[in-house]
């Protein structure tokens, strides 16, 4: 199964005469809310500072770490220099990364055409390269070098830098990295260095201390504050369809450039990567929880890459008024009888859900054993399931209980 979502304007199960007819509202919901990677939607701005261009910051991570020069939690209170207190601990483990890539521009393949070059000649457009440069931030988890920042920041670099609060540079070497998080790891060749500690960010509440620090906009070092906003916002509510988290929001100011650096809570403990902004909105960022950060950090760490549980299915939650919608939609080809559970609105072609024998119009109305009732949780289940291992649902079709078991595959690179 995946978190991907289809692009909200790309209708499913489209036919010929679909671009002549607006599709049915359900449709819309559902194709936003599918687990099949068909298309990004990406809304989001921030995070990231190019030369060229601002692009969308998102990722978090943590992992295992070596905690020998970790910085001391800070016991939250009423000082009212908490944040200072957290700063001089925290700062000097947050970094600036430089990166550069290499972009060569394409001319059209009808210029290469004989007929072309030979009456036009040096007229004709020649392809050409160019080096686009990019910040954004990272922290570091182990005192010999290991560093958490997100993918976009080093993806498609030939080279990255790393620059220390005390104005150390280094060349650093990606070990890895997961656009379906946007985590990536960056290794340097340094032994004793300064670094963060991490929180829960399982426990993290609304209106808590949220401390961002990072290199908005190439202003190195720069401290923002405010509260946690709210936690658990699925990708498809942000906007970024195409990744595999639910984030926290928090209205500490979040610029291009702050991609990959921490958020932290008034300990001064590390609980999120920063990573997104809503084009165009005031006070609301988005940040990739810690958890979720070292858990893809850990794989990066150990192999390189991430596998991440796959089902193969497009599906939405079921309520009694999308249910009157599907049944008075003659275009549907469905017919609901169940007013709660999860729909599965498509099974993509041999995946392992179609191994499985699920069927577009299932209901799935328990996984493991515990009752669902929105897309979200089914995906946050197969998140949690073992690739190969048995993933027990239980489903309504046509009025009848089946028990199904599915075996998660590793996600495609590519889903046709």
């Amino acid at each position: 199964m995946q978190n991907q979502i289809p692009d909200g304007n790309n209708p499913l199960n489209s036919t010929s005469d679909a671009k002549y007819r607006k599709p049915a509202p359900w449709r819309k919901a559902a194709a936003s809310l599918s687990l099949v990677l068909l298309g990004s939607g990406m809304t989001l701005a921030g995070g990231y500072l190019a030369n060229h261009q601002s692009q969308v910051s998102q990722s978090a991570s943590n992992l295992a770490l070596s905690r020998v020069n970790a910085a001391p939690p800070i016991a939250a209170g009423t000082d009212p220099n908490f944040v200072t207190q957290v700063v001089q601990k925290v700062g000097p483990a947050v970094v600036r990364i430089n990166s550069s890539r290499t972009v060569k521009s394409q001319i059209p393949e009808e210029f290469n055409d004989p007929f072309f070059r030979r009456f036009f000649g040096s007229q004709l457009p020649e392809s050409q390269e160019r080096v686009e440069r990019g910040t954004g931030s990272g922290f570091i988890i182990s005192g010999d070098g290991q560093i958490l920042t997100n993918a976009h920041v080093v993806d498609g670099a030939d080279t990255v830098t790393v620059i220390l609060k005390d104005g150390r540079s280094f060349q650093g070497k990606v070990l890895g990295k997961d656009e379906l998080t946007d985590v990536a790891v960056v290794k340097i060749q340094a032994n004793n260095l300064p670094t963060v500690t991490v929180g829960n960010s399982d426990q993290l509440q609304p209106g808590e201390w949220a401390i961002a620090i990072g290199n908005p906009l190439g202003l190195d070092n720069t401290v923002t504050t405010g509260i946690i906003s709210a936690t658990g916002r699925s990708s498809n509510q942000i906007g970024a369809s195409d990744k595999r988290v639910d984030f926290i929001q928090t209205d500490a100011a979040i610029n291009p450039g702050n991609s990959g650096g921490p958020l932290l809570n008034a300990r001064g403990e590390v609980i999120a990567m920063n990573t997104a902004i809503i084009q165009g909105a005031q006070g609301i960022g988005f940040a990739i929880p810690i958890a979720t950060a070292q858990r893809i950090a850990n794989q990066l760490i150990s192999t390189g890459k991430v596998q991440h549980p796959y089902l193969g299915i497009q599906m939405i939650g079921l309520t009694p008024q999308l249910k009157q919608s599907i049944n008075s939609d003659p275009n549907s080809g469905l017919s609901i009888n169940e007013d709660k559970g999860v729909l599965v609105v498509k099974v993509m072609p041999n995946s392992p859900a179609a191994k499985a024998g699920l069927r577009a119009g299932d209901v799935i109305q328990k996984i493991e054993g515990s009752t669902v009732t929105e897309a979200e949780s089914v995906q946050k289940a197969v998140d949690k399931s073992q690739i190969g291992a048995d993933l027990r649902l239980e489903l309504r079709r046509n009025g009848q209980t089946l028990n199904l078991s599915v075996r998660p595959g590793s996600f495609p690179t590519q889903v046709q």
